[in-house]
């Protein structure tokens, strides 16, 4: 059985340095295909989909809303084929209904266990428009290691620079964050991997360095030590969402080759400002998530905000304004106030005020997005503080004797684009 699976073409935030991760959700999604199945994957931010290719079913795999109109319009494409279309991942989720119109069937849910009895009901001519598993999850021991094989792994490299390898320890996630789906998706329960597989998996990636993509590893302390203990011996460098700010368990982390984390700011807090001078004092960095538009936002604590960031001298900052997708907090209060603009879901791309704020126009939140950017990244660019990130990296690995050169064969490449010398 030929399946192609492919990860729809999305744009990067206006101000990001373009890069491309190898994505996590068609890999993992790939480890639970039976071994009749033969995958061809297809990433179409690198690489484009071959519509004459024979193939019997097409799977497509969305992780974010902007991904959703472009998704659908392949799906067009190969049904007017006669070929089956399978709709899958986070975005499927969070717009089912919509997805529906232009899929053969939609899976919504974890894929653990599930998909032999799909396969057979397309055998048998006997396919369900929708497979709902959102309330149903598998065993989380049932989760093995991702299916990397089917990634052009070329691609995902920059002058000769292995992008990281993606990959997860544990699914779902106790809080319920305002802006945040995950509680919709993945249940509200923390449902930890068995610490033996996670750490067999992240032995088996062919790269030193690793996103750890759970939601939050601060969870769980007991677990969470575990973790980084058994980390230890990989000598392993990795990024991943925050993580506890104990002393022992900074420790453990850098031990473990804790690189940098992702840490939202939402304040001015001294809580913010000492938990983000306690990762520093464990040399590991730390990547702002900075989210504008809150409803406690104005145009003045946005400014101070900003100000805030350049004092407690975060290593990088990504900012992004509040953006109500479907089956979050934001949404339901934002919807039932009538403040939600556009379900242009292709502007839903974390750079686009697509909602009124509080205390300002839709269109001074936008300018004040740009201010950010501008303000943080005036005095040293932001192709120079991830320089700087990556010096941490190399040094770590120099230390431990784990370092490997850049690959010379793609120095003069950019995600498998040619690039001029200069």
């Amino acid at each position: 059985m030929r399946f192609k699976l492919i990860y729809p073409r999305w744009p990067k935030l206006a101000r990001q340095t373009e890069f491309h991760l190898p994505p996590h959700g068609p890999v993992v999604f790939a480890a639970t295909l039976p071994d009749y199945v033969s995958v061809d994957f297809v990433d179409e931010n690198l690489e484009a989909v071959d519509f004459d290719e024979p193939v019997d079913i097409v799977g497509i795999s969305m992780m974010l809303t902007v991904q959703v109109k472009r998704g659908w319009e392949i799906a067009d494409t190969y049904r007017a084929k006669g070929i089956t279309v399978i709709f899958g991942g986070i975005a499927t989720m969070l717009h089912a209904e919509e997805t529906m119109a232009h899929a053969d069937a939609v899976f919504l849910g974890e894929a653990e266990g599930r998909m032999e009895r799909v396969l057979d009901d397309i055998r048998r001519g006997e396919l369900r428009r929708c497979y709902d598993y959102l309330d149903d999850r598998p065993d989380i021991a049932l989760v093995g290691p991702a299916r990397r094989d089917i990634l052009n792994r070329p691609l995902y490299n920059h002058k000769g620079v292995q992008m990281v390898d993606l990959v997860h320890a544990s699914r779902g996630c106790r809080f319920n964050c305002y802006p945040c789906a995950v509680a919709y998706l993945g249940g509200r329960e923390f449902r930890p991997r068995p610490i033996e597989k996670a750490i067999a998996e992240m032995a088996a990636i062919d790269n030193n360095r690793l996103f750890i993509v759970d939601n939050s590893l601060a969870q769980d302390t007991a677990w969470e030590t575990e973790l980084f203990r058994e980390m230890i011996p990989l000598k392993k460098k990795w990024c991943c969402h925050p993580i506890e700010d104990r002393p022992e368990v900074l420790d453990l982390a850098a031990r473990a080759g804790a690189w940098y984390v992702y840490q939202a700011v939402f304040d001015t807090s001294d809580y913010i400002r000492e938990r983000i001078r306690r990762y520093h004092d464990h040399g590991i960095g730390v990547e702002g998530t900075i989210l504008l538009g809150l409803d406690n936002h104005t145009e003045d604590s946005i400014k101070r905000l900003i100000d805030f960031l350049l004092e407690i001298e975060l290593d990088l900052a990504e900012f992004t304004v509040l953006t109500p997708f479907p089956h979050t907090q934001a949404y339901r209060e934002l919807h039932s106030q009538g403040r939600i603009l556009s379900c242009d879901w292709d502007r839903y791309s974390a750079d686009q005020v697509v909602y009124r704020p509080r205390h300002m126009t839709p269109e001074r939140l936008q300018e004040l997005l740009a201010y950010a950017w501008d303000s943080f990244y005036r005095d040293e660019s932001q192709s120079m503080k991830m320089a700087r990130l990556f010096q941490q990296v190399v040094k770590k690995e120099m230390a431990d004797n784990t370092f490997r050169p850049r690959n010379r064969e793609l120095a003069r490449q950019s995600f498998g684009r040619q690039q001029e010398r200069g």
